[in-house]
């Protein structure tokens, strides 16, 4: 008699937050996954946790007592809460044997993402950082070409939103954290989860404050190249874009426009997570890689005179 061979079980994972990203991407992307069990959803906010789970048929939690019931019933747990609301929770769920899906930053204090970090290597769970250029159909596999070509001279990355200018429309403007922070904590991760797996780790800071939230560094990195940054989020509307551009020994190249939705992109890092989780083997954009942009990013604050 033939075997029929056996299918790994679903994954299931728990929704940390009920907020605009978490409606947007985590929770469609994760009921909608083939191989993943929405388990629950825990929010801060009881209505927006129960409206969110009803809207894809999974239960609502809330409270701490919920969270340790979310917890029960999950074999990881994605968050989509503030970075400095993710961290001791991150922690905790790690604690307790669950896998981790992080948003980034992981947390805006040193401190907090090596909680996270430390209690996820103590407990051997796995766990990715959602830094969504690395997991986006149309801007990963460049990312990985970069770094596999080479040769880097120099490279320069410009973040610039205008999410607290008049009219603006995106959800996003009403995130308190956003507005206490800015640009470089909500984008400053994406540049530099860009620029380190090409150019190597960063070896040196300098930051200089521009106009409203806007920063602007210059990193110097392992390979030795060098880099410039310019992170904003007050920025007057016409004067957004994201740009990448690296200049070497192959000529120049830019970031690709677009990129993919969310969505798509969030699933792959699901799958990222689940081939960490059973191979044991850590995805390069793990918690200790988060850890790391929170210690160059608190560096740069630190320098800019806002932390």
């Amino acid at each position: 008699m033939t075997k029929h061979a056996r299918h790994p079980a679903p994954l299931r994972i728990g929704l940390v937050g009920a907020g605009p990203w978490a409606r947007m991407t985590h929770a469609p992307a994760l009921a909608s996954h083939p191989d993943v069990v929405l388990s629950g959803v825990w929010g801060r906010r009881p209505e927006a946790a129960r409206e969110l789970a009803s809207a894809h048929g999974t239960e609502a939690r809330t409270g701490d007592s919920g969270f340790d019931a979310l917890l029960e019933t999950s074999d990881a747990v994605a968050f989509a809460v503030p970075p400095d609301v993710q961290a001791p929770l991150a922690a905790r769920a790690a604690g307790a044997g669950r896998h981790l899906l992080l948003d980034k930053p992981v947390a805006t204090t040193v401190e907090g993402a090596r909680e996270a970090a430390e209690a996820a290597e103590g407990a051997g769970v796995a766990s990715v950082v959602f830094c969504t250029l690395r997991f986006a159909e149309g801007t990963a596999g460049w990312v990985a070409e970069q770094a596999a070509a080479g040769g880097w001279f120099t490279a320069r990355a410009q973040w610039i939103g205008a999410l607290f200018a008049p009219g603006a429309q995106s959800e996003f403007g009403a995130s308190p954290w956003r507005r206490e922070k800015g640009g470089l904590w909500d984008v400053g991760p994406h540049a530099l989860s860009v620029l380190i797996p090409v150019l190597g780790d960063v070896t040196q800071v300098v930051a200089a404050p521009g106009p409203a939230d806007a920063a602007h560094f210059l990193l110097r990195h392992t390979s030795g190249a060098s880099s410039t940054v310019t992170l904003a989020l007050d920025a007057p509307a016409a004067a957004t874009g994201t740009e990448v551009e690296f200049r070497g020994e192959h000529g120049v190249t830019a970031l690709p426009a677009g990129g993919g939705d969310a969505i798509g992109a969030f699933r792959t890092a699901v799958d990222a997570l689940a081939e960490a989780a059973r191979t044991g083997t850590p995805h390069p954009c793990d918690v200790r890689f988060g850890l790391r942009l929170t210690e160059v990013l608190a560096e740069a604050e630190a320098q800019l005179g806002r932390s």
